[in-house]
């Protein structure tokens, strides 16, 4: 891992997304982007310079600029914050869509991790943490970390992986893999029985057994849970095993087919309270 990229707002969670970031690039030797995005009607996203207004009448320009210039003063405050002068930090401050501006950076920076809060405040000009989380965890191009709460432990020795025993997986279980190896985790492989998604124990302890011995898994355990709904069941079995982090592909469904059978993993992302959750868009 060689960039980890954090979008803020300069609230309390984006604060908390930073924190962890920093944890992370200590254990491997990544450098952090801190984005910044000035949200604008426009739905496109550029970086700000002094042409950044260009086309506004002078009361939006002068009111665009005035906000540039506070923003940068809040960005570099941030980046020269004392408590990450152990690890490389570089500020991005941008101008337009905050989900833009996000697969932007992930695209020109080659970023290997983002890392995000799970809510934020939403002042008119400064909308980025919270309502941009769902939307970048089903269609980013690279893992998504996000962090609700501050976690009791950023050194992920227990790790939750939710599979749906799907094959489109086979990219994001390497991600788990290199995860295990950075922490010398335990992974708990487990799938969730629902009333209306049943299988048996032995077909799926014989498929997920096949599964982690094809991926070179170690120091694994493999498990089913039985509960009314997939989300539920990830959170439950994650406190029963004590979990440090949970683990989960997105299929990054859009338009109609999200709004018919939603996404578990963006659930799962808004439920977890306590504990970061890692995931991963299989599409791409």
């Amino acid at each position: 891992m060689k960039t980890i990229l954090v979008p803020t707002d300069f609230s309390k969670n984006a604060g908390l997304a930073m924190d962890v970031a920093r944890d992370i690039a200590l254990k491997s030797k990544a450098k952090v982007i801190l984005l910044h995005v000035i949200e604008a009607a426009d739905s496109g996203t550029f970086n700000v310079e002094g042409e950044a207004a260009r086309g506004a009448d002078m009361q939006d320009r002068f009111f665009t600029m005035k906000l540039i210039e506070r923003s940068k003063k809040q960005l570099e405050k941030a980046v020269q914050d004392p408590k990450y002068s152990d690890i490389r930090v570089e500020g991005e401050l941008r101008l337009g869509n905050a989900y833009h501006g996000i697969q932007a950076i992930v695209t020109e920076h080659k970023v290997d991790l983002v890392v995000m809060g799970t809510a934020g405040h939403s002042k008119a000009e400064e909308v980025l943490v919270g309502s941009n989380t769902e939307k970048v965890v089903r269609r980013s191009r690279c893992p998504v970390l996000t962090v609700h709460n501050k976690p009791v432990t950023t050194n992920f020795k227990s790790i939750v992986y939710a599979t749906s025993m799907a094959k489109d997986e086979e990219v994001f279980s390497r991600i788990i893999k290199r995860t295990q190896q950075l922490y010398d985790s335990t992974i708990n492989l487990v799938r969730i029985n629902t009333p209306g998604d049943f299988q048996p124990d032995h077909i799926v302890m014989d498929y997920m057994e096949k599964f982690a011995k094809n991926l070179g898994l170690k120091n694994y355990s493999i498990n089913t849970y039985n509960d009314l709904s997939v989300e539920e069941g990830i959170l439950r079995f994650s406190q029963t095993v004590g979990a440090d982090l949970i683990a989960m592909a997105t299929h990054g469904r859009t338009g109609l087919a999200h709004l018919l059978a939603g996404s578990v993993a963006e659930s799962v992302v808004s439920k977890a309270k306590r504990l970061p959750v890692l995931t991963f868009s299989v599409r791409h």
